[in-house]
């Protein structure tokens, strides 16, 4: 499938969760595969091909204390604790707040309908805009929601055009010159310490490689060059034209699970480092366009010096990793840092 998407006229459309026809498709294998080895967190994917929309579900059975970042001016997110379970990152804007609501459904029957106060799962949704390269009204609802709990795996996930990212888009200074994003992912070990990173790449800006080179957005389909949206600003700022609305429905939400404890200030701050990090691989990045959402999860398994700081920097380089890989099949080993102690 071309990396380029031309945008199609938007229209009303009858066409929603009523009339879809196909079923949904569990784990859908994506253009690449991310393994990952941390005890007690797995990740699902569930898409409606009618959509193309779908979800990604990360689910934590064992609960994960968490530091919410939030960035840019249009955040679309349910709930945002400071404990999870599970996130449910979905397609179908605010529409698709409704999966996070079937992750809870299967939770509950999991435990057996069980209701009393230390059963209750705690779950957040966090949703992308996805309607811009299709003509249908097609969402995430609680059933995809379930579906992307159901098809959770411990071992490795799916990259590239899948999940909650199979209908993602980037490079939209003018959405004729969008390119397809998606789901990235990246793991890594060192000593004790585990990090993943898990993130889907809805954003205006562009995606930037360790070179400086343009990867993916903004392509000018007459000349097949990509620009940074930097040079279309700077033209539109000489000629003092009137600034066209930003493409609208922009957002970038990303995961970053690890073992090692933290307090909630450390936390909080280890988020803010890998969520302000990300602007290197994302450009512009939490624009006033954007929902940029990061979620920071610990299972506090393990103790480490120091983690916000050197855990954070790891943790910068590997969002960088997941980021590329959303758009392109890993080629990238896992993020070394020989250099950094693990405890």
């Amino acid at each position: 499938m071309s990396e380029h998407h031309p945008a199609p006229p938007r229209t009303t459309s009858p066409v929603g969760n009523d009339h879809r026809q196909r079923p949904a498709v569990l784990g859908a294998a994506g253009d690449g595969w991310v393994e990952f080895d941390l005890p007690g967190v797995g990740i699902g994917t569930a898409e409606y091909p009618d959509g193309p929309t779908g979800v990604t579900v990360l689910s934590i059975p064992g609960g994960a204390r968490t530091a919410v970042d939030r960035r840019g001016g249009a955040v679309g997110v349910s709930g945002g604790f400071p404990y999870h379970h599970a996130l449910c990152f979905a397609g179908g804007s605010s529409f698709g707040l409704a999966a996070a609501s079937g992750v809870y459904d299967e939770l509950l029957r999991r435990a057996g309908y069980a209701t009393d106060f230390g059963s209750l799962p705690v779950v957040s949704g966090a949703v992308v805009y996805d309607f811009t390269p299709r003509d249908n009204a097609v969402y995430p609802d609680a059933q995809l929601g379930a579906d992307g709990l159901r098809a959770v795996r411990t071992d490795g996930v799916a990259v590239g055009r899948v999940g909650a990212g199979v209908g993602a888009t980037v490079g939209k200074v003018d959405n004729a010159r969008a390119e397809w994003g998606g789901q990235g992912a990246a793991f890594t070990r060192i000593g004790a310490a585990r990090l993943l990173v898990l993130t889907v790449v809805n954003a205006m800006g562009v995606i930037v490689d360790r070179d400086g080179g343009i990867v993916r957005g903004n392509l000018d389909p007459a000349t097949g060059r990509r620009r940074h949206p930097a040079e279309d600003y700077a033209e539109l700022l000489a000629a003092a034209t009137p600034d066209p609305a930003p493409a609208g429905g922009n957002t970038t939400l990303t995961a970053v699970v690890t073992n090692v404890r933290m307090t909630d200030t450390e936390l909080a701050q280890f988020a803010t480092q890998v969520h302000s990090s990300m602007h290197r691989a994302i450009q512009p990045f939490h624009t006033i366009a954007d929902g940029d959402t990061l979620f920071a999860l610990t299972t506090d398994e393990v103790t480490v010096p120091s983690p916000s700081l050197r855990l954070g920097t790891v943790a910068a380089e590997l969002a960088w990793d997941a980021v590329l890989a959303s758009v392109e099949t890993p080629r990238r080993a896992p993020v070394a840092t020989a250099g950094v102690a693990a405890g």
